[in-house]
């Protein structure tokens, strides 16, 4: 089964050429990794990630806060034509950052504001797998100080790395081991 990587981060318009080629750096990683790239049917960042899957032929799923296309492109503004599946919650954003995040096998944050905070903090929570693109401003660059302040134990892993291609490695990598350690725990010896 096809391994899903979520993309959150800002959806503000990305002007920084810099930032934009390497949030499509992590789409097309994604694909290079035969994974499937979730994230919220938004703008910015997380389109941008989903250019450079398409780019490689990737397949990208999008979770959308609207109730159906037309709503998500009249009322939100949303793009559509990156992707091969979009999900209509009809439930609002923060619903579908739960979904975004319970969707994902582990999830990459790039920049963001709170609602990229919101979907960390639900990760944080749940265990999850989780990647920090460092260098990208915005608040996941506060990740490590908020974990800090936090001190709460999960069972959340997170990995920070500067290079895109070496974080969606680094990613498969951990859930596939964790997949394995899970596997191994659910066998039964029948004798």
């Amino acid at each position: 089964m096809k391994l899903k990587i979520g993309v959150m981060g800002s959806a503000a318009k990305v002007n920084d050429i810099t930032l934009k080629e390497r949030a499509r750096e992590v789409g097309r990683e994604i694909a290079r990794h035969n994974c499937i790239l979730v994230n919220g049917a938004t703008t910015g960042m997380p389109n941008e990630a989903a250019i450079g899957c398409r780019e490689e032929d990737g397949f990208v799923m999008g979770i959308s806060p609207a109730m159906d296309l037309d709503e998500h492109i009249k009322k939100w503004k949303l793009p559509y034509k990156e992707y091969d599946l979009i999900v209509y919650t009809g439930q609002g954003f923060m619903f579908r950052d739960i979904l975004n995040i319970r969707t994902s096998d582990a999830v990459v944050f790039l920049r963001g504001s709170v609602g990229t905070l919101n979907e960390f903090t639900i990760g944080f929570e749940e265990g999850k797998v989780m990647g920090i693109l460092e260098n990208m401003g915005g608040i996941s660059g506060f990740i490590d100080e908020i974990i800090q302040i936090a001190k709460k134990e999960t069972n959340a892993t997170v990995i920070y790395e500067k290079d895109p291609k070496k974080l969606i490695r680094k990613l498969v990598q951990e859930v596939q081991k964790q997949n394995r350690r899970t596997h191994k725990k659910s066998i039964k010896m029948v004798g």
